[in-house]
């Protein structure tokens, strides 16, 4: 398994060693250095097309037909002439100018920056939305840093990784670039897990998609992937418009899209930044809303917002300088506002929006009775690359059906995640689908909910229970290990680190299994062959009103909590599981214990006296 943070890491300090012996500034070596790692993947992204395409392909005189530019067209992928693959930049002879190469206007390059600058120009003119977009500055470079920063960049993980890497390291890079940059109005990039969660539950299928905080643009990709593996074709049935302040996150979003085949419209700028403008005029016309805004915002001019208009609970509080001071709920108005009749949105927001107070609680108030708030996802700390904070997700849905109207799915989910290092949490696949299964069986989908237990099954077989399963593994586990022991033990010294790596993977291959296991049983325990049921500490489904609620007893309205859509205010506390120790008995032993260590320590603390007197101190 990749390790991306090593990965990135790695890539940074091979790169910035770099920067360090040249005379080139941080914003000269930014932007050049992110343009080829979306070289490098791009290449990535061609080969793998390629291979797809020359599978089907048929021949000629016994010679395969080759490649075409309109076949990547018809894969939506991104097609690259030779001139601008990476392979061939990687493979050039050291004197550039004695190759007597030429650009796509004739004439002859004499350096490698001409030449990396060239197949920036060749790409561009596979994708209208790239023109332009592309750096062309590696002129500045000297041939020598640019031909060891292309090896650099020609990783084999970057292979191996999916989902919007080019966005994940771009963040990275920029924040060691330039950290003022990269947390500009509480900017950071959307973890895929966050991604995939709003995506999975919105499930776009066809339609407007409108981001206006697209950063890199990781919600068009992940929902480009979502309608593909459907078997549609995201650039035939979806729409995308982005909106985005920062030219540079523009450009990157622009570079992802067309690495992944996808086109849109994205807008940057100050024309574009969304407080004051709607700059595709796409209020009430929008399909799907997808976001990731800054959170906590201040200082947004009042008037500009107002005549913007897209509030239709009105304006959150005004200072006396005319300002919002915490531009949250301007946010979560606009995502409501966009959407048309039976429009779903998804969008991450600061924990504290989801009961803080003012005129963010009247329009909360307000939101909620229209009943198109849908579902609410309490989300733990370390869920960011770079930032620690908690968050929640918001999910909107002006078309519920009649088993969901007045009603709000409320999921805690701090205690549910994966643990990637000390510093980062995640949801794996299959804890985003136990997720996903629970809103399903909200909605009242429990064929999708079967689906995810035979897919459980499947990999898993059905001969045995997940618990009796769990156990099953977890001895082999255990076995495992003491054979790995023994057997390194007792190789030879040469064979030693071969031997540990061989129990390594099979250790590692059981411990796959066992998790997946171990999902498995969490959902089954819960919802069994997919019946809702509210789980204390977890899920549970108010009302959104007293009215609503009618002789409901045993539930709950989000009016009478005091309009507050905080996931833990109605899931309550998980039941604590009994773990068998008596209470009475353990505290006896832990009193022994402690008068036990008091006696050391005094004692201990007498040899330091005496020793002390002995040294004359």
């Amino acid at each position: 398994m990749i390790n991306i943070r090593k990965l990135e890491s790695e890539l940074w300090e091979s790169a910035d060693l770099l920067r360090s012996g040249s005379p080139l500034t941080s914003n000269q070596y930014c932007m050049p250095v992110l343009g080829l790692i979306f070289l490098r993947y791009a290449y990535s992204r061609f080969k793998l097309v390629e291979a797809e395409i020359l599978k089907d392909r048929p021949s000629r005189g016994g010679r395969v037909m080759p490649v075409e530019a309109s076949d990547f067209t018809a894969k939506s992928a991104l097609f690259l002439p030779k001139e601008a693959q990476y392979d061939y930049l990687l493979n050039l002879p050291d004197d550039i100018s004695s190759a007597e190469l030429k650009n796509k206007d004739g004439h002859t390059m004499r350096s490698l920056g001409e030449v990396v600058n060239n197949a920036m120009s060749l790409i561009e003119e596979q994708s209208e939305q790239l023109v332009g977009i592309l750096p062309k500055s590696y002129t500045d470079f000297a041939d020598g840093i640019l031909s060891e920063l292309l090896r650099i960049f020609n990783n084999s993980a970057l292979d191996e990784v999916g989902g919007d890497i080019i966005g994940r390291i771009y963040e990275y890079f920029l924040n060691k670039f330039a950290k003022s940059i990269a947390s500009d109005d509480g900017m950071f990039f959307t973890p895929k897990s966050l991604v995939k969660m709003i995506v999975n539950i919105l499930e776009p299928k066809s339609g407007i998609l409108l981001d206006p905080a697209c950063g890199s643009g990781g919600m068009f990709i992940q929902s480009g992937d979502f309608v593909n593996e459907a078997g549609m074709n995201a650039n035939s049935t979806m729409t995308f418009y982005g909106q985005e302040k920062t030219p540079y996150n523009a450009q990157l979003c622009l570079m992802n899209m067309a690495v992944h085949g996808l086109t849109g419209v994205i807008k940057a700028g100050e024309s574009a930044n969304t407080f004051y403008h709607d700059a595709h005029n796409l209020d009430g016309r929008c399909d799907y809303v997808m976001a990731n805004p800054p959170f906590n915002v201040d200082k947004v001019k009042a008037e500009s917002c107002e005549s913007a208009k897209r509030l239709p609970f009105g304006m959150p509080g005004i200072n006396k300088d005319k300002e919002v001071g915490n531009a949250n709920y301007l946010w979560v108005s606009y995502f409501y506002s966009y959407l048309k009749e039976n429009g779903r949105a998804g969008f991450v927001m600061a924990s504290s929006a989801t009961d803080s107070q003012g005129k963010d609680k009247d329009i909360r108030e307000k939101l909620i009775r229209t009943g198109h708030v849908d579902v609410m996802v309490s989300v733990g700390n370390n869920f960011f690359y770079t930032k620690s904070l908690p968050c929640s997700l918001w999910f909107f849905d002006k078309g519920k059906t009649e088993k969901t109207k007045d009603k709000l799915l409320f999921i805690d989910a701090r205690n549910y995640y994966t643990v990637v290092d000390r510093t980062l949490n995640e949801w794996s696949e299959w804890q985003l689908k136990n997720l996903n299964a629970i809103v399903w069986l909200y909605r009242g989908e429990i064929e999708k909910y079967i689906a995810l237990l035979n897919e459980y099954y499947t990999v898993l077989g059905n001969e045995k229970s997940f618990a009796e399963l769990i156990d099953e593994l977890t001895q082999k586990i255990k076995q495992c290990k003491e054979e790995a022991k023994k057997a390194v033990e007792n190789a030879g010294r040469s064979e030693k680190k071969k031997k540990q790596e061989e129990y390594d993977d099979k250790l590692s291959a059981l411990s796959d299994i066992l998790n997946v296991a171990k999902e498995a049983q969490w959902l089954y325990e819960k919802f069994g062959e997919g019946k809702y049921q509210d789980i204390p500490g977890l899920c549970k489904v108010a009302y959104t009103t007293e009215e609503a609620k009618l002789d409901s007893q045993d539930s709950v309205s989000i009016e009478e909590k005091a309009w507050s859509l905080t996931p833990g205010a109605y899931v309550g506390v998980a039941p604590i599981e009994d773990d068998g120790v008596n209470f009475e008995e353990r505290m006896v032993e832990i009193h022994r214990e402690l008068l036990s260590l008091q006696a050391e320590s005094n004692d201990l603390m007498e040899a330091i006296s005496k020793n002390m007197k002995e040294m004359g101190l």
